[in-house]
C-alpha cells in the first residue's frame, strides 16, 4: 500500500551472477521440510499450528515503531481476540539521514557506511513485537524494504548509493547493503517461533522493465533467504499480483499487464517462493470495485496450476468498507483449497496511548461496526 505520507538489465544481470556465487551455503528448495511447529505450505494450503484451515489477518506497518510496549501488547491481545492469524509489519525503516535521539529507525543508508540500528529505539522494537506476537499465538509475515519512499524503502537506497527505484534492483552497492540488513534481520530471529514468511519487498515493481529484472532478483534473493534460515519457514515476494493472464476479470485493465515489470506467473514458478501474493485497490488502480472477484479467481487459478497458496494480502476500499470488501472476502473464501488459502485486510486500527493510530481511509478499527462486518463474520464464516 502507498501510505498517505508519503540499471540496466546488464547490470542486474552481473549483480545476480555476483551475489549468487558468492552464497555459502547451498540454497534449500521450496519444498524443503520446515522445523516441526514452523508454518508451511501443504498443497494449496498452509499448514499452521496442525491445522490447514484458511486463514485470516491485517496489515500493520507501524506496530514495530512503537515505543510504548504496552501498545504494542494492546493490539496484539485485540488482534488474537479476533481471531485474526496473521499480521503482516514492516520489518525495515531506513534513514539517509541519522534523526534525533528517541525516534525509531532501523538502518542508516550511506555510501561512507551504512549501519543497522540494533538499539532501544532500532529492531529492539522489532524485537519486542516478534516475542510479544509469539505469545498470543500471533504469526507476523516480515517484509525487508518498502517498494516506496514511506520509511526510506528503494528510493533511500538510491539516495545512498545513487541510481534509480527502477535500477535498485541491479544496483551492486544497493543490494548489498540490503542483503546485509536481511541476513541482518533473519539470523536475529532464527529462533523465533512467531515468523509465518519473510517478504522480499512489499508491492516490488520496476516500471517499464522486462519482467526478468523483477523475477531474476526474486529468485536470487529468495534463494539467499532460504541459505540463511535454518528452520525452513516460507518465503514470498509480496506484489501486486500484477502481470496475469486473461480470465474472469477485466484482462485488458492496468492491473493484468506488465507495465509495471511484473509477471505473477512467471513469479510463481520461482521454486524457492513458497506462495503468491496480491494485492487489490480498485480505485488506485482506475477499475471499478465490483473487480474484486473476478481478481481474485484469475489469481486462485493462477496458484491452483502452479500448485501454490495464494494470500491476498492487502486490499481495501476507503469508502463503504463492509459493503464493497465483505464480497471481495467472499470471493475469497469460495476459492479456499483450489487456490485461495486466505486474505489481511488493509489496515488494522486500534486506540493507542497517544490516540488513534493511523488511518488513510481504508483502516478497520478495533470494536467497530466495520470491524464486526470484516473481522468477526469473517471469521465466523471461516470457522464454520
Amino acid at each position: 500500500m502507498i501510505l498517505p505520507h508519503i540499471s540496466s538489465w546488464l547490470g542486474l544481470a552481473a549483480v545476480t551472477a555476483s551475489l549468487l556465487s558468492s552464497s555459502v551455503l547451498a540454497a534449500p528448495t521450496a519444498t524443503a521440510t520446515a522445523a516441526a511447529g514452523i508454518p508451511t505450505t501443504s498443497g494449496l494450503r498452509f499448514a499452521v499450528d496442525g491445522s490447514t484451515k484458511y486463514l485470516a489477518g491485517s496489515n500493520s506497518y507501524w506496530i514495530g515503531f512503537l515505543t510504548n510496549t504496552a501498545d504494542v501488547d494492546r493490539v496484539l491481545d485485540h488482534i488474537a481476540a479476533s481471531g485474526l492469524k496473521i499480521l503482516r509489519v514492516w520489518g525495515f525503516n531506513d534513514v539517509t539521514t541519522k534523526p534525533a535521539a528517541g525516534t525509531v529507525y532501523f538502518q542508516y543508508l550511506s555510501s561512507a557506511g551504512s549501519e543497522i540500528n540494533t538499539g532501544a529505539n532500532g529492531l529492539q522494537r522489532l524485537d519486542y513485537v516478534v516475542a510479544a506476537a509469539a505469545r498470543r499465538g500471533v504469526y507476523l509475515i516480515v517484509n525487508f524494504v518498502n517498494n516506496w519512499g514511506d520509511y526510506g524503502g528503494m528510493p533511500a537506497y538510491a539516495t545512498a548509493f545513487g541510481g534509480t527505484k527502477e535500477g535498485w534492483y541491479g544496483n551492486a552497492a544497493a543490494q548489498k547493503q540490503y542483503r546485509k540488513y536481511v541476513s541482518a534481520v533473519v539470523t536475529r530471529y532464527v529462533n523465533a517461533t512467531s515468523i509465518f514468511a519473510w517478504e522480499l519487498a512489499n508491492e516490488p515493481r520496476c516500471k517499464g522493465c522486462p519482467t526478468d529484472t523483477v523475477h531474476d532478483w526474486a529468485a536470487a534473493t529468495s534463494q539467499y533467504i532460504k541459505s540463511l534460515d535454518p528452520q525452513k519457514r516460507m518465503v514470498t515476494l509480496g506484489d501486486e499480483g500484477f502481470g496475469l493472464p486473461p480470465g474472469n476479470g477485466t484482462s485488458s485493465s492496468y492491473p493484468y499487464t506488465t507495465a509495471e515489470g511484473v509477471d505473477f506467473v512467471k513469479n510463481l514458478g520461482i521454486a524457492t517462493l513458497d506462495f503468491g501474493t496480491f494485492h487489490m485497490y480498485p480505485k488506485a488502480w482506475g477499475v471499478a470495485n465490483s473487480f474484486g472477484p473476478g481478481w481474485i479467481a484469475d489469481h486462485a487459478a493462477a496458484c491452483h496450476a502452479a500448485g501454490k497458496p495464494c494470500l491476498l494480502e492487502e486490499y481495501g476500499t476507503e469508502t463503504d468498507h463492509c459493503a464493497v470488501e465483505k464480497s471481495w472476502q467472499t470471493a475469497s473464501l469460495a476459492s479456499a483449497g483450489s487456490g485461495m488459502a486466505g486474505d489481511l485486510f488493509w489496515q488494522w486500527g486500534d486506540t493507542l496511548s497517544t490516540g488513534k493510530s493511523a488511518d488513510d481511509g481504508n483502516t478497520i478499527y478495533y470494536g467497530s461496526t466495520e470491524a464486526q462486518c470484516l473481522i468477526g463474520d469473517h471469521v465466523k464464516a471461516i470457522t464454520s
